[in-house]
C-alpha cells in the first residue's frame, strides 16, 4: 500500500466557485477512498466541451463549488474496502460513466448503460455515503460526474476506472476517457461501415473527427464532413475526411449564378442550386424531402451517417441523407430538451435505420483497455486530436482555447 493510504491528502485542485467565473487553484483535502472506491493521482487531464457546458451552467442545475474534469489519466494511489481488481500503482483512466458488472445492462452484450453508475450530472457526492471526498477548511466541494479530474488527487467509484497498459503514454490516451471514444465507437460499434462504403459526419469538432477517424479505420471510401465552420475543413483531412459540405455555401446560390442566354445546362444548374438551398435551410423539410446535397453527391445517399452536433435539424438531415434499403444513421450529439425529431415514416419503411449511442457503446472497464491497445498498435492516431498543452496553473487558458474554437483537445499537465 502507498504511504498515504488511509490518510487525508492535501493537494491542489482547480475549483469552480461560480458559473462562468475563472477556476481558482486551491489547496483541498481529499479524503481516503471508502467502500468500492479508488483514490487516484491524476497526471494528465484534458478539457472536454462538457466541462465548459456545466461550468457555464446555462440551462442546467448549478452545482457549485465544484471540481470539474472527466478526461484524464493517472495512477492508483490507494483503494477502499471491497476493491480487488485494482491496486496502488496501476495505470488507469477514470470514466464519467461506469460498469458495475452486475446489473442487466452490464450483463447484456448489447448495452453499456449501467443502472448503478450511469452518468449523473447533478450528483456532487459519492454513492456509498452521499458525501463529498473533497473539502476546504471543512467545507465540502462537490464532485463532477464521479471523476473530478481537475485535482491532483481524486476519488472515483471502482466501476468508473479502466485499468490500462502501463506502457501507454497517459498524456495521449487520457483523451479516450470521453469524447474520442464516443465518436470512435459510434462509428465502429454502431454505424459499422463496411470497407469501401461512404460515410457522412455532421459536425467536425473532436467527437465528429473521432467518428471520421473510425470511418477511416473501417476503410470507408468516402468520408463527407458537414460543418458550418470552414476553418475545420483542412484539419479534418488528417482524419480521413475526403469531401466537405458547408451549409452556408448554399445561402445565396441563385444570386451568385450568372445566366447565359439559351443555356439549358445553366438553367438546370440554377434549378439544382435552388433545390439544394431549400433543402439545406429546411425550407422543404415539412414536405418530406431528403437532404439532396448529400444524396446527389452520393448517387442516392451515403451508406452511413453520424450526427455529432446536437442540432435537431442536423439529426434529421443525417437520417434523411442515408441510402434507402440499407442506410444507417447514428445520433451522437445531445439535443435540446424541447427538441422533437420529425421525419416521414416512409423513410423508415424504405429501409433506413436510425440508431442512438452513448459513449460509443463502449463498456468502460471491459472495452476501453482494448481501445488503448488500438493506439499502442498504431491502428488509432491520437496525437492529431491534441492541439494544445498547458500547465495546471494555466488551466483557464484551456477554457479560452475552447471558447474561441481554437482547440480540439488541450492537455493539462498536473505537475505544472
Amino acid at each position: 500500500m502507498s504511504s498515504t493510504a488511509g490518510q487525508v491528502i492535501r493537494c491542489k485542485a482547480a475549483v469552480a466557485w461560480e458559473a462562468g467565473k475563472p477556476l481558482v487553484i486551491e489547496q483541498v483535502e481529499v479524503a481516503p477512498p471508502q467502500v468500492n472506491e479508488v483514490r487516484l493521482k491524476i497526471l494528465f487531464t484534458a478539457l472536454c466541451h462538457t466541462d465548459v457546458y456545466f461550468w457555464e451552467a446555462k440551462g442546467q442545475t448549478p452545482v457549485f463549488p465544484r471540481i470539474l474534469g472527466h478526461e484524464a489519466g493517472g495512477i492508483v494511489e490507494s483503494v477502499g474496502e471491497g476493491v480487488t481488481d485494482l491496486k496502488p500503482g496501476d495505470h488507469v483512466l477514470p470514466v464519467f460513466t461506469g460498469e458495475c458488472k452486475e446489473c442487466p445492462h452490464c450483463l447484456s452484450e448489447e448495452s453499456n448503460m449501467c443502472d448503478l453508475l450511469r452518468i449523473n450530472t447533478d450528483r456532487g457526492v459519492m454513492l456509498s455515503d452521499g458525501k463529498s471526498r473533497f473539502s476546504i477548511n471543512g467545507k465540502p466541494i462537490f464532485h463532477f460526474v464521479g471523476t473530478s479530474t481537475f485535482s491532483e488527487y481524486t476519488v472515483v467509484h471502482v466501476g468508473c476506472v479502466a485499468k490500462i497498459n502501463p506502457e501507454a503514454p497517459l498524456d495521449k490516451v487520457c483523451i479516450l476517457s470521453c469524447g474520442i471514444s464516443t465518436g470512435l465507437g459510434a462509428t465502429l460499434n454502431v454505424a459499422k461501415p463496411k470497407k469501401g462504403q461512404s460515410v457522412a459526419v455532421f459536425g467536425l469538432g473532436a467527437v465528429g473527427l473521432a467518428a471520421a477517424e473510425g470511418a477511416r479505420m473501417a476503410g470507408a471510401s468516402r468520408i463527407i464532413g458537414i460543418d458550418l465552420n470552414p476553418s475545420r475543413f483542412n484539419e479534418a483531412k488528417k482524419f480521413g475526411v475526403t469531401e466537405f459540405v458547408n451549409p452556408k455555401d448554399y445561402d445565396k446560390p441563385v444570386q451568385e449564378v450568372g445566366f447565359k442566354k439559351n443555356s439549358l445546362n445553366m438553367i438546370i444548374m440554377i434549378l439544382e442550386q435552388v433545390h439544394r438551398y431549400m433543402i439545406i435551410n429546411n425550407i422543404c423539410a415539412d414536405d418530406g424531402f431528403d437532404n439532396q446535397v448529400i444524396v446527389e453527391m452520393t448517387n442516392g445517399g451515403v451508406d452511413r451517417s453520424l450526427e455529432c452536433t446536437g442540432s435537431i435539424q442536423a439529426m434529421i438531415s443525417a437520417f434523411e441523407c442515408v441510402h434507402d434499403g440499407w442506410g444507417v444513421a447514428v445520433l451522437v450529439g445531445v439535443p435540446n430538451k424541447d427538441d422533437a425529431f420529425k421525419t416521414h415514416p416512409m423513410k423508415f419503411l424504405d429501409g433506413r435505420t436510425l440508431k442512438g449511442t452513448f459513449f460509443g457503446n463502449y463498456k468502460p472497464r471491459t472495452d476501453i483497455p482494448g481501445v488503448v491497445e488500438k493506439y499502442m498498435n498504431k491502428e488509432l492516431e491520437l496525437e492529431k486530436f491534441i492541439t494544445h498543452m498547458v500547465s495546471f496553473s494555466e488551466i483557464n487558458k484551456a477554457f479560452d482555447y475552447m471558447l474561441k474554437g481554437e482547440s480540439l483537445r488541450c492537455i493539462i499537465r498536473m505537475d505544472g
